[in-house]
């Protein structure tokens, strides 16, 4: 395997290490810190390995150059406390976050190929962890192993050097709204759906966090916005993010379980050009929750993490006059790991980030595409699509797609035909960039995110969060959600806030640990400039969210019994019970740089609207003076839907295709 960081930036990691676990015990050696981050970052696919290499020669001149490297981890600490652990320097804050690589190096440790060779990894032992073979489960658990008979085969996915020459519809994507595309369309086409990534079916996905990163995801998890204030994930593989998702199954509004006065989104969609048939979209979320068993968790799969969040909303809410609070509804998530009648229920195993190994969670690769392939679809796997290829234009003057332009791992290009059409469901950001590429104006503005920024806790007594499912309990506020979340252990620090020894002694109480996050709309702010995603919070409408809807969740967590809030602000500081939090958050929140934020969730860049200059897709979800092209994911959001977008992007793309487009 390769090495992507050349001696120098190896030295540059090195020291970085050193000066960050100054003073801790560490387990295992900084050189093997080192010899960890080649190994996780040889394993990437693109320009990041090369971006991260560049970025440690910035970080080693502004900590003081050679002397950095030589003057010893004591020197080296106090450079990284004042240059960039205290610092509200925009830069010097971005540079901070190669502070997550080194974390990942450490508690990303792994001991040859599988879970068993890791009984005594000196890392996951420190902390308490224990791996999922290693937790004894009793009467009534869910055994925590393989539910078979569920994934694509192996043999059912193309090779690039496979790929048919001409076929009927080409489907881009083989994510939530490729995959029901496909699904739908292949009933009455000659499908082939073109998927960037590799296949990785339930037996090839391991608890090697750092191997699966890398693989699963674009950029390795790694992708950000253009001024790195956001990170984005996405998948990158056979099924997309259903693989690397928890599963999350919310309709935009539903009795019961949406707060009554949350922002009606099919309202706001109508008021900007872009009403949808309620009847046939709820009939499309039916549609998609049948076929994948959704309904909620059992509860015991969340009953340390999920209950510490229900519980304390219940004494936070019951404590409040605010009758947005009364009127919150408290649930548990309901989700794609069904149907409980087959006994396929989550194995709880808390690494559904990075894909699930036992065949229980009914991504798109154990379902929709599955059923293409039932109907005759071809998946080809490790084909980008660059653009589509259009021939003389209709008699209607609309462009007419005949096939896609597709580049090849050897660095080749060629066309595939396509004879009826062609849907692009590559998700918000590479859809955009396809279209951009393929001569369609207006593609890659008025992106929305929902954006997630985590609080951990500390509690009295031992919570085992990371024993359960990811995600298993939400609270809809209305103006914004609060979800129960918890992580690995690598994937964990590099989202637990502190410096130094701080953070070393957070992870050490790892088993004592619980987390939440805050997840809150920002609506139609980003645009993709040069293919990057540009994203700024305004000053007065999203910040004032963000930093109310963490100190509802700080509250929540101390009504709940915690000792210790750690807020993901990057500056790493502590709350405690009688702290003024709102004071806290204002002083310490003044832009994105000063705090954690991720989306999972990108939405828009192709919305939806009658009017072809105010929208690239018309209702139907065809792009505007086009004959043949649909889009059918994400993308296609007027505006932000707010809670999580599975369910949504699944449903719109039966809402598109179940009747046949391409006619």
């Amino acid at each position: 395997m390769r090495t992507p960081f050349n001696p120098l930036q190896a030295a540059i990691l090195k020291a970085l290490t050193e000066a960050l676990f100054h003073g801790v015990d560490m387990r295992i050696t900084s050189a093997q810190v080192v010899a960890n981050l080649q190994h996780q970052f040889g394993m990437f696919e693109g320009n990041k390995p090369k971006e991260i290499g560049l970025s440690l020669y910035l970080v080693c001149f502004l900590l003081g150059g050679p002397f950095f490297l030589l003057f010893g981890p004591a020197w080296g600490a106090k450079r990284v406390a004042k240059r960039l652990a205290r610092s509200q320097n925009n830069l010097m804050q971005d540079l901070a976050r190669i502070r997550g690589v080194i974390y990942a190096g450490y508690y990303g440790h792994w001991v040859g190929a599988v879970e068993e060779d890791n009984d005594d990894n000196p890392v996951l032992n420190a902390i308490g962890f224990e791996l999922p073979h290693q937790r004894i489960r009793g009467t009534g658990e869910v055994p925590i192993r393989l539910f078979p008979g569920r994934d694509l085969a192996h043999d059912d996915v193309l090779a690039p050097n496979e790929a048919p020459d001409t076929v009927g519809v080409i489907v881009i994507g083989s994510g939530a709204g490729g995959a029901v595309a496909a699904a739908n369309l292949a009933q009455h086409h000659d499908v082939l759906v073109i998927e960037a990534g590799a296949h990785y079916p339930s037996a090839a996905i391991t608890h090697e966090e750092r191997r699966m990163t890398a693989r699963l995801f674009v950029d390795g998890g790694l992708q950000t916005s253009r001024d790195h204030d956001i990170v984005i994930f996405q998948g990158h593989c056979v099924g997309g993010s259903t693989v690397i998702n928890n599963g999350i199954a919310l309709r935009v509004k539903q009795a019961g379980m949406t707060h009554p006065q949350a922002n009606d989104v099919f309202a706001n969609w109508a008021a900007l050009g872009a009403p949808v048939d309620a009847e046939r979209f709820n009939a499309a979320y039916h549609a998609v929750e049948k076929r994948l068993g959704v309904e909620p968790i059992d509860q015991k799969s969340g009953r340390n993490n999920g209950t510490h969040l229900l519980n304390g909303w219940a004494a936070h809410a019951a404590a409040s006059s605010d009758p947005m609070d009364a009127a919150s509804p408290a649930l548990w998530f309901s989700k794609n790991y069904g149907p409980r009648e087959l006994n396929a229920d989550c194995a709880y195993c808390g690494y559904c980030n990075t894909g699930c190994p036992y065949g229980r969670k009914q991504g798109m690769a154990q379902s929709f595409l599955i059923d293409a392939r039932s109907s005759g679809a071809k998946i080809l796997m490790q084909t980008k699509v660059e653009k589509i290829i259009w021939a003389e234009s209709d008699l209607d003057g609309r462009r007419v797609a005949t096939g896609v332009e597709v580049l090849q791992p050897d660095g080749s290009r060629r066309t595939i035909r396509a004879t009826k059409g062609v849907v692009v469901a590559a998700g918000t950001m590479a859809s955009s960039r396809i279209l951009d590429k393929s001569g369609i104006e207006g593609t890659g503005e008025g992106i929305s995110l929902n954006i997630a920024c985590p609080v951990v806790a500390l509690m009295p007594g031992t919570m085992r969060a990371w024993d359960e499912d990811q995600m298993a309990t939400y609270v809809d506020r209305g103006d914004f959600l609060l979800e129960s979340h918890f992580q690995p252990p690598m994937s964990m620090s590099t989202l637990m806030p502190g410096w130094f020894g701080d953070h070393a002694g957070r992870m050490l109480n790892y088993s004592r640990l619980a987390s939440a996050g805050i997840l809150f709309p920002a609506d139609r702010q980003g645009r993709l400039i040069g293919g990057k995603l540009h994203f700024k919070l305004r000053d007065d409408v999203e910040l004032p969210l963000l930093r109310r809807a963490l100190a509802t969740l700080t509250r929540v967590h101390f009504a709940a019994g915690a000792e210790e809030v750690y807020p993901a602000l990057t500056r790493g500081p502590i709350l405690r019970k009688g702290d003024d939090i709102d004071l806290f958050y204002e002083q310490g929140i003044r832009e994105a740089d000063d705090v954690t934020l991720s989306s999972s969730h990108p939405q828009g860049g192709n919305g939806r609207n009658a009017d072809p200059e105010k929208g690239v897709v018309d209702l139907d979800c065809r792009v505007h003076g086009t004959a043949n092209v649909l889009v059918t994911d994400a993308s296609t959001f007027t505006s932000c839907i707010r809670v999580n977008a599975q369910l949504t992007t699944m449903a719109m793309s039966h809402y598109a295709t179940a009747g046949n487009p391409f006619v």
